[in-house]
């Protein structure tokens, strides 16, 4: 049977519109895809939507893939092209109904699927999800083959993993068991590298500095996917950007945890992953091995937190940490005085941007900015006595006082948390075009290993010193990097980059050496009292690192400069290490 042609339109809610005709379109001479997909769903979407549906029952979905699909189904029929995607959010339903409009208006017949049975807010308190705003449980991708098998020309779902929208069409097309591990880990990886879109063809890449650095937007992804599982990652001819081992690395340890991959229908080993060039922009992905998913199911909870506001102050010139001393003590004071009245914020937190240097030649160049974010369950306690008690300092605190902004209202923060249900208490469930519903039976066999433990004990490698002089570099003069975040953890990637050759699998050993939970303290002193994890990636050249309750209560809810951690990886190849000069 011939490779499934799979490629992605979408990372996020919010990625470029245009992309879903790009990708249909293709470039001239190239085969055409046969399915294409898109990832509309985070955490914080999920809450996003949550927001949504409370003031309007009928949304809950992502409204831009409902602008793509009038711009291109046409063309997509065209081709035989059949769409998948997540962006049914918290109303698969509603998304299709919509689409079903959609078509109606453009005068075409496509037969529209959509797959629910993930929701489980309304069930939340008799399942122990507390009071949730949204409660979603992760399902896999055997709804959308049968709705693919079926034939569907559109599927939408509701939340499934970011890899499942990928994994379907691959089981529709060559037809894999509930059993067949190793391929279904194949695809599983082939839809962790292209889910996010650019980010594996360039985008977000620690090595940029070794691409075009035009206007020519970059090129989303696609998987050639085998029947066997491994898969090639290329993007069409004469896109933007570049796929190297690299750029795919870069997405392989982005956002993961352990070397264990938990997934509802299938338990990946990411140490068994091997990847080799293929010829221009293109990566072949082979040896990925599969066992029994986990007993239970992942669910994504976002529950209201509270209320939100912060306030940006300008320091300029002499004496800047006196400035902000004076401002945070007469500041505060206000606010606990408000807190005698039962009107101060909960929660009050600072922080300041890097100093600014001396006898610079710009004001900006002089400045930093000190923030304070403060939180609490009530909107009035973060509005206008926390704006005002700020503003009405202006006259009567420290030497060039002035705001980056006006006062503002408070706004709704979400927290997120990760919690687990057992299968029974979900029903994955296929709607059909011609009103039929299918219900989805679940895995035969299953795995021991229970989601959200660790999935091997970290590995903390020793490997033999080296006699060679050292000297004091950046860790980032030849390791790469890829962030994010996991609920309240931050995930890095590191890894070694470059030609296949003995200086580069020294490197990797001295990096196995190098990166320890001590070492990730020292180096990242926001981390020093916090859990970090190592887990070693030699495969991939690199270890993954897990900093666990960096960003708190989640995204929504973080008071951090950068609370999805997108930028902890860039922070951390900026840090000084001791380098042995053989390496360099």
């Amino acid at each position: 049977m011939s490779v499934a042609r799979i490629g992605n339109c979408s990372g996020f809610y919010g990625d470029r519109l245009s992309a879903m005709r790009e990708m249909l379109e293709g470039a001239p001479g190239e085969s055409s895809l046969d399915y294409l997909t898109g990832d509309y769903l985070a955490e914080l979407t999920m809450l996003i939507l949550g927001k949504d549906q409370m003031k309007d029952p009928s949304l809950g979905y992502a409204r831009t893939f409902v602008a793509q699909v009038a711009d291109c189904l046409g063309l997509a029929l065209e081709r035989g092209v059949k769409l998948v995607a997540n962006a049914g959010g918290l109303n698969p339903a509603g998304l299709a109904a919509k689409l079903t409009e959609v078509t109606a208006t453009l005068g075409l017949e496509a037969k529209i699927a959509y797959v629910d049975g993930d929701n489980l807010a309304p069930r939340a308190a008799e399942l122990g999800l507390g009071g949730a705003l949204t409660a979603n449980a992760y399902l896999g991708a055997f709804g959308i083959a049968r709705a693919l098998e079926e034939g569907a020309d559109i599927v939408v779902t509701g939340r499934v993993t970011d890899a499942s929208v990928v994994v379907g069409p691959a089981i529709a097309h060559h037809g894999w068991t509930r059993t067949s591990y190793d391929e279904l880990a194949g695809a599983v990886v082939a839809g962790h590298v292209i889910e996010c879109g650019t980010q594996a063809t360039g985008g977000n890449f620690s090595g940029f500095l070794s691409l075009p650095h035009d206007a020519t937007p970059l090129g989303f992804p696609l998987a050639e996917v085998a029947a066997d599982g491994s898969f090639v990652v290329t993007k069409h001819a004469g896109t933007g950007g570049v796929v190297s081992v690299d750029t795919v690395t870069a997405q392989l340890v982005y956002e993961i945890q352990s070397t264990l991959y938990l997934g509802p229908d299938v338990t990946t080993d990411l140490a068994t992953i091997s990847l080799e060039d293929d010829g221009p922009d293109r990566v072949r992905v082979s040896g990925v091995r599969g066992t029994p998913p986990p007993e239970q199911l992942k669910v994504c909870v976002n529950e209201l937190g509270g209320f939100r506001n912060q306030m940006e102050f300008v320091l300029t010139g002499l004496d800047i940490d006196a400035k902000a001393d004076w401002l945070r003590t007469q500041l505060d004071a206000r606010l606990a005085a408000q807190g005698q009245q039962g009107g101060a914020p909960a929660s009050v937190t600072w922080s300041m941007g890097a100093r600014p240097q001396a006898d610079a030649d710009t004001e900006e160049g002089a400045s930093c900015l000190l923030r304070v974010t403060v939180k609490d369950p009530s909107a009035d306690a973060v509005g206008k006595p926390f704006t005002a008690a700020a503003v009405e300092l202006a006259l009567a605190s420290y030497p060039g006082f002035t705001l980056t902004a006006p006062p503002g209202r408070g706004s709704p923060y979400g927290i997120y948390r990760p919690a687990y249900v057992d299968r029974s208490a979900v029903t994955e469930t296929v709607h059909l075009w011609d009103d039929r519903t299918i219900e989805i039976d679940g895995p035969t066999e299953l795995a021991t290993v229970t989601p959200g433990a660790d999935a091997g004990a970290p590995v903390e490698p020793r490997l033999p010193g080296s006699d060679s002089p050292t000297s004091v570099h950046p860790l980032g003069t030849f390791v790469h990097a890829r962030s994010g975040d996991k609920g309240g953890d931050a995930n890095v990637g590191l890894w070694v980059g470059g030609p296949r050759d003995e200086k580069r699998a020294a490197r990797i050993g001295w990096l196995l050496h190098l990166i320890t939970p001590d070492a990730i303290r020292t180096l990242l002193p926001e981390a020093a009292e916090l859990a970090v994890e190592v887990y070693p990636l030699p495969n991939l050249g690199g270890v993954n690192v897990l900093i666990r309750g960096l960003l708190g209560d989640g995204v929504a809810a973080s008071t951090r400069f950068d609370p999805q951690a997108k930028a902890v990886g860039e922070w951390l190849r900026s840090r000084h290490v001791n380098i042995p000069e053989e390496l360099l």
